[in-house]
C-alpha cells in the first residue's frame, strides 16, 4: 500500500476519473462562459466579436444590472449579519440542553432539506395578501393596518425574502457550530469556570477564539451562496416588482434565455465569478487565525 501510494503514476491513474469530470463539468463551462462574455450572441446566428462592449455596457449604461448588483450585496451583507450570530447563538443554546436536542437539531435543520422552489410556494402562500398567514393574524390580533402586499411591495420585498432565506439556512450554519462547539473540550471550559470566568467571558474568551475558524468558513459560504441565490427569487417575486428584488443570477438567467443576449448574460456570469473569487480570497484574509493547541 505504501509503495502505491509513493508511484506517482498511480496517483494520477485514480485522480484522473475525478479530473476528467471536474474539467467537464467546471473548467469548461467557466472558460466557455468567458470566452463568449466577449460576443454578441443569440445563441442561433454567428457570434460578433465586440471586446469589452458587453463590460462596458454592464457598467455605465445597464440600469437594471446596477440594481440587480446592489440587491446582490446587499442579500449578502444581511445573509451574514443575521445568520451568523444567530447560527451561533442557537448553537449555544442547543449546546446547554440536556433533554431534546437531537429533537431541537432536527427541527432547525429540516427546512435545509425542502427544495428551494418548495420553500418559496410555501412562503408566497404565507405572505398572500389575501388569505396569507401572516395578514389573517394580524388582522386577528387587531393589527389591520400593518398588513401589506408583502411581494408586491418594494419597500418590503427584500425583507420579506430574506426572512425566508434566514429560516430555511440557518439550521445547516447551526449544525456546524454546534459540532464545532462540542469538539472544544470540556475540560477547558471547567478550568476557566474554577478561575471564575462567567458565562459571558468563556463564550467570549474560549468558544469564539476557538471556533474562529469554523466562523470564517460558514461566512465564506454564506456569501458565496447569497451570490448565487436564483430560485427562490424566482418562485417568490420574479424579481419584481420593477426589479426591486433583482439580483445578478436571475438578471444574467433573463438575459440569457428569455432576451436571447447570451453574451451579455456570459458577461453577467464573469462579473458574478469574479465577485465570488474576491469575496472568497477577503473573507479568508480577514478570519485568517493561527491553529490554536489545546490540552
Amino acid at each position: 500500500m505504501v509503495s502505491m501510494t509513493r508511484n506517482k503514476k498511480t496517483i494520477i491513474l485514480f485522480l484522473l476519473p475525478a479530473l476528467l469530470i471536474y474539467i467537464c463539468v467546471v473548467a469548461a463551462p467557466v472558460f466557455s462562459t468567458v470566452y463568449n462574455s466577449f460576443f454578441k450572441w443569440n445563441l442561433v446566428d454567428a457570434k460578433k466579436f465586440i471586446g469589452f462592449n458587453n463590460f462596458t455596457q454592464l457598467f455605465t449604461i445597464d440600469k437594471i444590472f446596477k440594481t440587480s448588483l446592489n440587491n446582490t450585496l446587499l442579500l449578502m451583507v444581511l445573509s451574514i449579519v443575521i445568520q451568523v450570530p444567530l447560527a451561533i447563538l442557537l448553537a449555544v443554546a442547543i449546546t446547554s440542553v440536556t433533554r431534546g436536542k437531537r429533537y431541537f437539531k432536527t427541527v432547525y435543520f429540516m427546512p435545509n432539506i425542502l427544495a428551494s422552489v418548495a420553500v418559496g410556494l410555501l412562503w408566497s402562500f404565507i405572505y398572500n395578501p389575501e388569505f396569507g398567514l401572516i395578514n389573517r393574524f394580524l388582522i386577528a390580533i387587531g393589527l389591520e393596518n400593518s398588513t401589506g402586499l408583502w411581494l408586491a411591495d418594494q419597500k418590503t420585498v427584500l425583507q420579506s425574502i430574506m426572512v425566508v432565506i434566514c429560516w430555511q439556512f440557518i439550521g445547516y450554519h447551526m449544525i456546524l457550530y454546534l459540532a464545532a462547539i462540542e469538539n472544544i473540550p470540556p475540560s477547558i471550559s471547567e478550568m476557566a469556570t474554577i478561575d471564575g470566568a462567567g458565562a459571558w467571558k468563556r463564550f467570549t474568551g474560549i468558544t469564539l477564539p476557538i471556533i474562529k475558524p469554523i466562523i470564517g468558513i460558514d461566512t465564506v459560504l454564506i456569501a458565496t451562496g447569497s451570490l448565487r441565490y436564483f430560485d427562490l427569487i424566482y418562485v417568490m417575486s420574479n424579481g419584481g416588482p420593477n426589479h426591486s428584488s433583482e439580483v445578478m443570477a436571475l438578471y444574467m438567467y433573463y438575459k440569457s434565455f428569455r432576451d436571447m443576449q447570451y453574451g451579455y448574460g456570459s458577461a453577467i456570469a464573469v462579473v458574478l465569478l469574479c465577485m465570488c473569487l474576491l469575496v472568497t480570497v477577503v473573507l479568508n484574509r480577514l478570519f485568517r487565525t493561527e491553529d490554536i493547541e489545546y490540552y
